[in-house]
């Protein structure tokens, strides 16, 4: 239960943080700007990181939480309940946001500004890199250290920084998740479901193909 509150925790203030750089960079016309917004997630996923990673593995993803399962190096009975964590994580951020700035639609909501499709493939490429990146620097599901601390954080800013105007950089269904069902905008949220998923398990397939240490990772049950 400590582990699963962590996550509760870990993605409250990610969500908190992230989608409310964004909240409060529209109510205040643009003072946050797009670089600021990147940089608060990659600088939240950092101290999360740093604070959690050794209690719960600092997941704060469902995405991330399926792959470490997929990989073998996750309990498979703790699935389920860290993503019920992370998701109600996420639905209380949103709900904070929600009262404290009424006025603001969207909440941070991840919209594509093209077609679905684009920022479906976007969501999966950028979700596969942060996936491979996770499973090269972490210590079986738990990250932690400098070098993952540092090395997550900044590829989160980095693909938050270049891709975030066209399909919002989610990489994370639970950040996607809150915002989308406190705020009502929710056509377009299958994409921020099932996209980062996919690219997560793209890139386990990658690494056991690439590396003999992830082949010989005993799956857990």
């Amino acid at each position: 239960m400590k582990k699963y509150f962590t996550e509760l925790l870990g993605t409250y203030i990610l969500v908190f943080c992230g989608t409310g750089a964004i909240v409060i960079n529209e109510v205040t016309n643009g003072t946050v700007t797009h670089p600021g917004i990147a940089m608060t997630f990659g600088l939240v996923v950092l101290a999360i990181i740093y604070a959690i990673g050794d209690r719960s593995g600092a997941h704060i993803n469902p995405a991330v939480t399926i792959a470490f399962a997929t990989d073998g190096s996750f309990e498979r009975k703790h699935v389920l309940p860290y993503i019920a964590a992370q998701l109600s994580g996420a639905l209380m951020a949103s709900g904070t946001l929600k009262l404290m700035f009424p006025e603001n639609e969207l909440l941070g909501s991840t919209i594509p500004s093209g077609t679905a499709m684009q920022s479906f493939v976007l969501e999966a490429i950028l979700t596969f890199i942060l996936m491979f990146v996770i499973l090269n620097v972490s210590t079986g599901a738990k990250e932690k250290g400098i070098t993952a601390g540092i090395a997550v954080a900044s590829v989160v800013g980095l693909e938050a920084m270049f891709a975030g105007p066209i399909s919002g950089a989610s990489m994370n269904p639970a950040r996607s998740f809150g915002p989308a069902v406190l705020s009502g905008y929710s056509d377009t949220l299958w994409i921020y479901l099932t996209a980062p998923v996919i690219g997560a398990l793209l890139a386990v397939i990658c690494c056991r193909i690439i590396s003999p240490k992830f082949s010989e990772v005993p799956v857990k049950k």
